[in-house]
C-alpha cells in the first residue's frame, strides 16, 4: 500500500469532520461536539462542524491545521496538529461565536476542562486523528504522525504531545509503539459520570 501525506484542504472538509466527530466521542455515547452543540444528532453535529473547520477564525479544529494521509489515491485517515499558543481556547470561542454559539458551552463541558491537560508554549498537540477503518495500519498511523512531527520541528518545536481517554487501549498503545510515553493523567468521578471514562492521560515525545 502506498501512502503519501499532504496539507489538508476545505475540500477535505467531510472526512475532517467525521474526524472531529468520532475522535471526540472514540466509541463513547457523547462526546466534547455533542455537549459543545447541545445535540447528539450525527447529521447537525457534522454540519456545525463542517462550518467550525471553515470559519475565518482559525481555532484548532481549523481544517488548515490537518493532514490527510492518501493510500492508494484515496482518503485514508488525517490527523490535526496545531500550536496552542496560537489556538487558544479564547480563539475556539471566537471560532464559535463566528457560526452563532456563545460561551454557555463551559458548562456543558465542565467535566473535560476538569481533566484537559494544559500544553505550555513550547510544544506542538496532535488532536482529532481518525482512520478509516479499511485502511487501519500501523504505517498510516505512522506517515500521518512522522508528517505532523517533521511539521513541528519546522516550527522550531521540541516537544509533541496528544491526549488519550484513559481505558482508550488502542490509541494509547499507537502512540506508544511510535515513541510517546505517558506524561501525567488526571481523573474525575465527574468525568466519569459524563462520558464513562476515568479521565484524561497525555503523552509526549521530544523530538
Amino acid at each position: 500500500m502506498s501512502i503519501t501525506v499532504r496539507k489538508a484542504t476545505e475540500a477535505d472538509i467531510d472526512i475532517i469532520a467525521q474526524a472531529l466527530l468520532e475522535s471526540s466521542r472514540n466509541s463513547k455515547k457523547i462526546g466534547l461536539f455533542d455537549l459543545v452543540f447541545n445535540t447528539s444528532d450525527n447529521d447537525t453535529l457534522l454540519s456545525h462542524l463542517k462550518q467550525l473547520a471553515l470559519t475565518t477564525t482559525k481555532s484548532y479544529c481549523h481544517f488548515s491545521n490537518f493532514f490527510i494521509a492518501v493510500a492508494n489515491g484515496v482518503s485514508a485517515g488525517t490527523i490535526c496538529g496545531y500550536e496552542p499558543r496560537i489556538a487558544t481556547h479564547e480563539i475556539f470561542s471566537k471560532a464559535l461565536e463566528e457560526i452563532g454559539f456563545d460561551e454557555t458551552y463551559h458548562e456543558r463541558i465542565a467535566a473535560y476542562l476538569l481533566c484537559e491537560g494544559e500544553a505550555d508554549n513550547k510544544t506542538f498537540v496532535l488532536d482529532f486523528m481518525l482512520i478509516k477503518p479499511e485502511f487501519k495500519s500501523l504505517d498510516v498511523f505512522k506517515e500521518l504522525i512522522g508528517k505532523s512531527m517533521l511539521t513541528a520541528r519546522l516550527k522550531g518545536y521540541r516537544k509533541v504531545q496528544t491526549s488519550v481517554e484513559i481505558g482508550s487501549v488502542e490509541t494509547e498503545m499507537i502512540y506508544k509503539k511510535l515513541g510517546f510515553e505517558v506524561i501525567d493523567e488526571k481523573r474525575s468521578e465527574y468525568y466519569k459520570e459524563q462520558f464513562d471514562r476515568a479521565g484524561i492521560m497525555r503523552l509526549q515525545m521530544i523530538l
